[in-house]
């Protein structure tokens, strides 16, 4: 019969508390000064997606820095080029909002004749 583990027994500690036999405190650490912490602060990992897909299907260490290091430059150039569009696309809308504008207001007659030629011809259809 295989011998069985042993069964923790209770002991009573000479300050008079009672512990289990494997959970006996060990001897006290004497204190040698200040504690030198050393802390890293960082900040967000990298994604290393574009590296994992890289390097298993085989593509060298060459590519896989390159799409580190130029992965987020593309980013941020696409980025800027979308800001660029958005300027320009709201330029062009307040130009036009203006063009409309001023030829309305100085349309007189003629345009207003002109509108509703075009209105009438628009119904016929």
């Amino acid at each position: 019969m295989e011998s069985l583990p042993d069964v923790p027994r209770v002991v009573q500690l000479p300050d008079g508390t009672y512990a289990y036999t494997d959970r006996l405190p060990t001897a006290p650490q004497h204190y040698s000064g200040p504690q030198i912490v050393h802390q890293h602060v960082h900040q967000a990992p990298p994604d290393r997606t574009v590296q994992r897909i890289a390097l298993g299907s085989g593509v060298g260490a060459g590519a896989v820095a390159a799409g580190v290091y130029f992965g987020p430059l593309l980013v941020g150039v696409l980025t800027a080029m979308a800001a660029d569009l958005a300027l320009l696309a709201f330029l062009a809308a307040v130009c036009a909002w203006g063009v409309v504008t001023v030829v309305r207001s100085v349309g007189g007659q003629d345009g207003k004749r002109a509108a509703a030629t075009v209105r009438r011809a628009r119904r016929r259809r």
